[in-house]
């Protein structure tokens, strides 16, 4: 058997807030409380009722009728009162009439049990009003049996205090229930105000997180762990603006070259899908001779507390002024080293003519051969930077006579080359490393890229050092190595040793910083991998790595 507790004094609900308008509505809690207690208390008295009304009844009728009665008038009224415009007071009255009538009833047969009815008044007194009415409901139930002791004149046995004793059990229980539930809805209201102030302020921080995404000039985009887009800022949609063809069909992506197509699987977007991480892909949007614009694309994968992957955040900013401008670069520094090509050759074949004279005089022979040496080295100069104004993968690729050749006597031939530039030092070229390795390579870029490797080895190595070369091969692929024991490279000229212009920092800095660059390209377009091991103060080591073996479909 329950009762519906309403809140108590001190936590009735409060008013709650219409949302269309704004205005606060009444709180019908307390009405809807009175009406189910009291339809629960009437429904038990009208069942009593009918059983009296068909069957015997030792006791007084009337008596017994007029409580009920009195119950079914209280019900009546308590349907018709607004109890939510009235104080919180007034609805007690309600069940303390129902405990007269009770008490009626009661006293009509009091050999009977109806007393039992008035749990239901002092379950509603003592959880909806506090100590107020759990106080007043043990007053009541005391007062009331007493009285009705006192009437019956009956000897007073256990039988007397055990009805009084579990009405105020009951009443107890009820206030404790009460107050626990008022307590547990306290705390929920509290914990629903911190949330809603939480989600309040987190929406507040997106919107000022989303307000700073839209500001900036580069695309953001952050992918959800299952590979979907979570957010996008506008500059992202705005990159493309511009490109799209007039049938709304997918851009067309072109790799850093700007004319081998990109394909699907390799777009910076589906790269991070798969879960990649990458740093300033460049890709070409657009098809010549319309617009065309290029973006740089970083990709970071984002991880929760425990490790856990949890999407992606992927950078783009449009680098296309930079990249035109360094094209034109490119062409502008190749335009000119042309044209310097040309004299610089006449004057060395004219130096070399003078120098062949029988005639020319050995002080003046002496003075032309140091004019040809630097002008040689001006030429080599000026055939780098043209080598690095055209050394796409396309241009040098183009240019390959690539053959099936012995890499070690190509790499012997080199260090014996090298070795009157080394002697001036009194540095050692080892080439006991050396090891038959079949590559499959052009043989005068090849010699380009030993040559250049071995120079630097000399160039920034310590007097008195060794330069090691050595050739190896597993049948599929085949490397060269190189190893000084000089000055080493720093990790900040680590990171970039392979631009192009940028001179390392060392005890010795010279040449134009275009022939790791150049190396680099050549052996990338054979197939190939460039790799650097260096410590400072212990020395360098590159690893060229070729393919062993023609590529399918290429004869030997």
């Amino acid at each position: 058997m329950t009762a519906v507790t309403p809140p108590g004094p001190g936590a009735s609900p409060a008013p709650s807030r219409d949302d269309a308008n704004g205005t606060d509505v009444a709180d019908r809690t307390r009405g809807r409380t009175a009406t189910l207690n009291q339809l629960l208390l009437a429904g038990v008295v009208l069942i009593l009722g009918v059983l009296v009304a068909i069957g015997p009844f030792h006791g007084d009728p009337v008596t017994f009728f007029l409580g009920v009665v009195v119950v079914v008038v209280v019900t009546a009224a308590t349907l018709a009162v607004p109890w939510n415009l009235l104080p919180h007071g007034w609805v007690a009255v309600v069940p303390a009439v129902d405990i007269l009538a009770i008490t009626l009833m009661q006293i009509a047969a009091p050999d009977t049990v109806l007393g039992l009815l008035w749990i239901f008044p002092t379950m509603w007194l003592a959880g909806g009003f506090g100590l107020l009415g759990l106080f007043g409901v043990i007053v009541a139930i005391a007062g009331i049996v007493s009285v009705l002791t006192a009437l019956s004149a009956t000897e007073v046995t256990y039988r007397t205090f055990l009805l009084p004793l579990v009405l105020i059990a009951v009443a107890a229980t009820s206030h404790l229930n009460a107050r626990r539930s008022d307590a547990q809805r306290t705390l929920l209201a509290k914990q629903s105000q911190l949330l809603r102030s939480i989600l309040a302020r987190t929406r507040r921080q997106e919107q000022v997180v989303l307000e700073v995404l839209d500001a900036v000039d580069f695309g953001v985009v952050r992918i959800g762990a299952d590979g979907a887009f979570a957010v996008t800022n506008e500059a992202h949609g705005r990159l493309q603006q511009g490109l799209e063809p007039e049938d709304q069909a997918e851009v067309p992506a072109f790799r850093d070259d700007g004319t081998s197509r990109l394909p699907p699987d390799e777009l910076p977007l589906e790269r991070a899908r798969r879960g990649e991480a990458f740093d300033d892909q460049v890709v070409w949007f657009g098809v010549d001779p319309g617009p065309r614009r290029a973006l740089t694309i970083t990709a970071r994968r984002l991880t929760d507390p425990d490790g856990g992957d949890i999407g992606a955040v992927v950078v783009s900013r449009d680098v296309t002024a930079e990249l035109t401008a360094l094209r034109a670069r490119d062409e502008l520094v190749a335009s000119v080293s042309h044209e310097l090509r040309t004299p610089l050759t006449s004057i060395l074949g004219y130096l070399d003519l003078a120098i062949e004279d029988p005639d020319t005089p050995e002080a003046v022979r002496a003075t032309l051969d140091v004019a040809e040496r630097n002008a040689e080295r001006l030429l080599r100069i000026v055939a780098d930077i043209l080598t690095a104004s055209s050394s796409s993968s396309s241009s040098v690729e183009a240019s390959l006579r690539p053959q099936l050749l012995d890499a070690r006597e190509l790499v012997r031939a080199a260090a014996a080359d090298a070795l009157p530039r080394a002697a001036a030092r009194a540095i050692t070229v080892d080439d006991t490393g050396l090891e038959s390795a079949t590559a499959w390579a052009d043989p005068l870029r090849l010699r380009q890229v030993v040559d250049n490797l071995v120079s630097n080895a000399i160039a920034y190595n310590k007097d008195g050092g060794t330069v090691f070369v050595g050739t190896t091969t597993d049948g599929a692929s085949s490397w060269i190595l190189v190893r000084d024991t000089g000055v080493g490279i720093s990790e900040a000229d680590r990171s970039r040793l392979f631009q192009r212009y940028y001179k390392a920092g060392g005890e010795r800095r010279g040449g134009t910083g275009l022939g790791l660059a150049i190396t680099r390209d050549i052996v990338r377009a054979h197939g190939g991998e460039l790799a650097l091991h260096s410590a400072q103060g212990v020395g360098s080591t590159f690893i060229v790595k070729l393919p062993a073996i023609p590529p399918e479909g290429d004869a030997p």
